[in-house]
């Protein structure tokens, strides 16, 4: 491959990506299996041995690479590749067949042999493994075909689930690092902050800073030393679309980064993933080795005579390294800990050296917005919150998954239309219907019914007092006790305070300690007013975004259920019946055999039945005392004091 770096300008792409095209066009067929964390959990890897297994046995020939860097054309036979998460993920492990484009779902080791015969050898359909649309009944065979891929708008995560991760082939061929070779060879660092401002892109990793202002900012500091940070330290519960992004599509992060230290003038950067992501650390690793092996990576970048090397460092799994500071603590060897800002890491940041620090999906945007042009950009989304926005879509929806939309897409669109709308605790469609939806992880806040039509966006869900976040979706149906989610999200934070301001390690501590009061019934009139106080004083006081954040889900609960607390609080009771405290008392009726021992045993005389008969607790004369439970030798009696 050295042969195709000329010295003078860089590495040839076009001459990477004529290579890539004329090898892949050997294969007849390509089978694409997705092997994002999980469907390789599901048995992906075990799917992807089996194709290459079968194909040999037939003497059809499975390759599970494209040889473009050698001379000869290859030796034809079907490619059998990877690709990263392609966001249908209750439906994996997930097999694409190319070129029809045939999408199977819940695909097994057993299931390989049928379709290399029906579908790669007679062109035929295995209907039982297409995914059946649950509104028709209709099979849909193809991603176009599927509401939940259809009804989406799929920019940074159209090459994810399509590309192998692991080829920087295909990645140039599909127009990969064209837009850092154009950022180092025409442009200015002044154009490149320019380009990205007109774009209008905003950070995604949660607060919504403008990019370009971020970058510009760093540009303009003095020194000849400067970094560049990518982010990829994802905390929040339930979040998976960096990893995701870092798993299906490395490259795209690691030329945002060059495009990144062109607008500062920066010749290092560290890609921070946390250790709990070790496929996204080994493919951003290999991109970075193959990057460097081309010649994209290194000391001339594409001839401009301005050097880019990147590091790649895992985090040890702390929730607040993805605070960027306590992330520059953590890089430099020390613990991480939040530092108070001004001075932000644009102006000091690594080492005291300016430093612009960007999650994965902005950087992943970047180049995106470089090859379309800024104002193309703009057309999605809204004025003020441009481009798309990736969600992790998870709870009781009938279609969990990553998924992307632009801004200024609505609630309803996305439960209902993308994610099939919302199912009771056993997935099956819940007549009751929609109840909240939790949004940006432990940092955001709930949004009810009242929002379900509210264009989401940066600044129209700071108006409800929620947040965008990282990107993640908790739907919750009407059984989904409120006072829980909050105390579960608070307990996340509480566990993850870092402890360096008393406002976040003594508050979150006291807040988890009055919600325990209140789902185990230990609550009276003033705690809610003494939670609610409380709240505040951390929100207003702490030092970084974990601490000011923590108590989000906790005030967006109580201003939109607080008859929900009063409940629980003032008639000891869980709406819900989720609070084992607060359960009402009960004998359940497949266990009682109406032997009379907890009604002989009832202080109270609560407890009413004839022997041989079932029971029955009468909650108003019930004091919770236990004294049935523990003589019930069945195990029949829940909802007391046992």
């Amino acid at each position: 491959m050295n042969a195709l770096i000329p010295v003078e300008s860089g590495p040839d792409l076009a001459a990477i990506s004529e290579r890539w095209e004329r090898a892949s066009r050997a294969h007849a067929h390509r089978v694409v299996i997705c092997a994002g964390t999980g469907c390789v959990a599901n048995g992906a890897l075990d799917v992807h041995a089996a194709f290459v297994q079968e194909l040999e046995r037939r003497g059809l020939g499975a390759r599970v690479s494209v040889d473009w860097e050698e001379e000869s054309e290859g030796p034809g036979g079907t490619l059998v590749s990877h690709s990263g998460c392609q966001g249908f993920c209750q439906m994996g492990p997930l097999v694409t067949v190319l070129p029809a484009g045939i999408l199977y779902t819940h695909v097994k080791r057993g299931d390989v042999a049928e379709i290399v015969e029906r579908t790669l050898l007679a062109g035929e359909v295995v209907d039982r493994l297409v995914y059946a649309d649950s509104e028709t009944g209709r099979g849909c065979c193809t991603h176009k075909e599927i509401p939940f891929y259809s009804r989406q708008h799929r920019f940074v995560l159209a090459d994810c689930g399509l590309i192998d991760p692991e080829d920087l082939g295909e990645y140039v061929a599909r127009g990969g690092y064209e837009a850092a070779r154009r950022a180092y060879r025409e442009m200015s660092a002044k154009d490149v902050c320019d380009w990205v401002s007109r774009a209008g892109l905003r950070g995604r990793g949660g607060g919504g800073f403008p990019t370009g202002r971020k970058w510009d900012l760093a540009r303009q500091q003095p020194g000849a030393e400067k970094f560049v940070i990518c982010n990829g330290d994802e905390g929040d519960p339930g979040a998976f679309m960096d990893r995701s992004v870092m798993e299906g599509n490395p490259h795209a992060v690691i030329e945002g980064m060059m495009i990144a230290a062109r607008a500062i003038r920066a010749e290092e950067g560290w890609v921070y993933v946390r250790m709990e992501y070790p496929l996204a650390v080994r493919r951003v690793r290999k991109a970075v080795q193959d990057a460097e092996k081309a010649g994209i990576l290194g000391a001339d970048v594409f001839g401009s005579g301005a050097g880019f090397r990147v590091n790649v460092m895992e985090g040890a799994g702390a929730f607040v390294c993805g605070e960027e500071t306590a992330l520059i603590a953590s890089i430099e060897g020390k613990r991480g800990m939040p530092s108070p800002k001004p001075p932000f890491p644009a102006q000091r940041g690594l080492w005291g050296k300016p430093t612009v620090i960007n999650n994965v999906e902005t950087l992943a945007t970047v180049p995106l917005i470089l090859r379309m042009g800024a104002e193309d950009f703009r057309t999605m989304g809204t004025p003020t919150s441009p481009g798309t926005k990736t969600f992790a879509l998870t709870g009781h929806v009938a279609h969990t998954g990553l998924i992307e939309v632009p801004f200024g897409t609505t609630l309803r669109h996305i439960v209902y239309d993308v994610g099939g709308g919302v199912t009771d605790d056993e997935g099956r469609p819940d007549p009751a219907g929609f109840k909240a939806v939790q949004i940006g992880g432990p940092s955001g806040g709930c949004l009810t019914p009242e929002c379900l039509d509210l264009p989401l966006d940066f600044d129209s869900l700071k108006g409800v007092g929620a947040m965008v976040g990282s990107g993640g979706l908790v739907v919750m149906n009407q059984q989904t006790c409120m006072v829980s989610i909050a105390r579960f999200f608070m307990q996340f934070t509480q566990n993850e305070s870092c402890g360096k301001c008393v406002l976040c390690r003594e508050g979150t501590r006291q807040m988890l300690s009055l919600l325990d009061d209140i789902i185990e019934g230990r609550a009276d009139a003033g705690t809610l007013t003494l939670l609610e106080t409380l709240a505040k004083a951390v929100q207003k006081g702490s030092l970084c975004g974990l601490g000011k954040t923590a108590p989000n889900p906790v005030l967006s609960t109580l201003r939109h259920f607080r008859s929900e607390y009063e409940e629980h609080v003032l008639h000891k009771r869980c709406p819900a019946g989720r609070c084992k405290a607060l359960r009402p008392p009960e004998i359940l009726a497949s266990k009682c055999k109406g032997c009379g021992l907890c009604k002989k045993g009832c202080p109270v005389g609560a407890i009413r039945g004839e022997r041989k008969e079932v029971h029955v607790i009468d909650a108003a004369l019930c004091t919770r005392c236990g004294a049935c439970a523990k003589a019930c030798k069945l195990g029949a009696v829940v909802g007391v004091g046992q």
